[in-house]
């Protein structure tokens, strides 16, 4: 099964899009060995120790930042103005608890809250909630308290306060980032998995930042790397609850995703071919995804010099981008199943067919 304290470790790491660095750090020392480096946006870069050169190179990729908030002001009664690092939905946000660290590297507890309705007027109760009306209480009564008391100031970002649990009973896992720290964890088993063994590609897995604003860590390690495929490792939306059984492509217990498009990528149908026959012919369960909208690192990817061939592996999770989010072990194991099933497929014949730049 999963590593679940991998799983919880970078789950529970503090790291919104640009502050990275803790995140980083635990997948680091999650490696067991393998050899690592950071770039100057801090995207973590793993090769396989038996990786020669001069052959093709296979990309792992997953991303590191979780959706968060930013500090942009504070007003005099010490309430914290935010703005948002990463998507939200506004009626998702108040009402629950956030994590800062301070100037002084301490931890501070805040409270998410809008205009309570006992003060709204008609017109605002029936107004759609704005970002601009949402605040983060920390409590206090002023800014000098905020300021001088817990050390706030602009410029300081904020995370969901949320603790990574697993249920044995039902074997789902309940915490915060999952998009896309069980991408992380996952291609860090496969890292581990495939460490002594010998392929016929170079495999490097590229952990990048600030996917959730831009996808632009993985503009940097795509260009870096120039790899001739590439396989990203997502915590991808589930759509079990909201869909009709027969029509959900992304349940949880029904194992990987493999995403044909969305709106930043249509998938290489020779890929995405490949994929599903070596599922098929490892009996790892995969279901089918066709997406209407969203995006992952895919995106900026497979538009690297030259193009590069992409495949997206979902593992489906319920309620991105809110404080809690839902997803199945069984669906981490499928996705670190069919990853490495792909990377011991790869022969030089398919690797030409999927690349002929290869």
């Amino acid at each position: 099964m999963a590593d679940l304290e991998l799983c919880a470790a970078i789950s529970d790491a503090f790291g919104p899009s640009g502050y990275e660095t803790e995140a980083v750090d635990v997948i680091e020392s999650s490696l067991g060995g393998l050899a690592a480096h950071r770039d100057s946006m801090q995207n973590l870069y793993v090769s396989l120790p038996q990786n020669v050169g001069g052959r093709p190179l296979v990309m792992l990729d997953a991303h590191t930042d979780e959706v968060g908030f930013m500090v942009q002001s504070i007003t005099a009664t010490g309430l914290l103005r935010i703005v948002p690092l990463g998507g939200w939905v506004e009626h998702n946000i108040p009402a629950h608890t956030f994590l800062l660290h301070n100037r002084r590297g301490e931890t501070v507890r805040a409270v998410s809250t809008s205009k309570p309705p006992h003060f709204m007027t008609a017109a605002e109760r029936s107004a759609p909630l704005s970002m601009e009306s949402i605040l983060l209480d920390a409590g206090v009564c002023s800014r000098k308290d905020a300021t001088e008391l817990l050390g706030l100031e602009p410029g300081l970002v904020a995370v969901p306060d949320v603790q990574f649990s697993y249920n044995d009973a039902t074997g789902l896992m309940l915490g915060k980032a999952f998009d896309c720290r069980l991408g992380c964890a996952g291609v860090v088993e496969v890292l581990r998995a495939l460490k002594n063994e010998t392929l016929c590609a170079d495999v490097t897995a590229a952990f990048s930042t600030q996917e959730e604003v831009g996808l632009r860590g993985a503009k940097i390690t795509a260009e870096r790397l120039r790899p001739a495929l590439a396989i990203c490792l997502e915590g991808t939306p589930a759509d079990d609850n909201f869909t009709a059984p027969d029509e959900a492509q992304g349940a949880l217990k029904k194992g990987v995703q493999i995403r044909f498009r969305d709106g930043s990528m249509v998938a290489h149908p020779g890929l995405v071919a490949f994929a599903r026959r070596v599922a098929e012919e490892n009996n790892i369960p995969h279901q089918c995804a066709v997406r209407t909208g969203g995006g992952t690192n895919g995106g900026s990817i497979h538009l690297a010099p030259g193009g590069v061939p992409t495949l997206v592996l979902g593992i489906p999770v319920r309620y991105a981008h809110t404080h809690y989010g839902y997803s199945a072990a069984a669906d981490v194991d499928a996705a670190i199943a069919l990853t490495c099933a792909i990377l011991r497929a790869l022969t030089p014949d398919v690797l030409r067919l999927l690349n002929p730049m290869a």
